[in-house]
């Protein structure tokens, strides 16, 4: 799924983008690990890592947060300044237009 995700990027992203990772309802043991992360951030083509404006997660975990807090030495800086965490829905609809962003329910919930 994400090589599919990352080789649609590279064909859709001529300008500047944003990820945004819900991580609302995820338990701990299905989040993704160190070693997924890192060969995620290998995977991502050099002009994608570029144009990349913000990388917002959404409900962040504080396992999250301290996954990103111990790979932070590891990622580039400027990768690290981002990443963005927002702890609302509402302060998302502050960042993004949401009309075209579609919430599943257990995430609203």
């Amino acid at each position: 799924l994400y090589r599919y995700v990352i080789s649609t990027l590279e064909l859709m992203v001529a300008e500047d983008y944003m990820i945004v990772y819900l991580n609302g309802a995820t338990p701990r043991r299905r989040m993704p690990g160190l070693g997924w992360m890192k060969k995620c951030y290998q995977m991502i083509d050099r002009r994608l890592r570029k144009n990349l404006k913000s990388f917002i997660i959404v409900h962040p975990s504080w396992f999250i947060r301290t996954i990103l807090a111990v790979t932070r030495p590891f990622i580039s800086s400027k990768f690290s300044s981002k990443i963005q965490y927002v702890n609302t829905l509402a302060e998302l609809r502050e960042m993004i237009p949401m009309e075209y962003v579609h919430i599943p329910d257990s995430i609203v919930k």
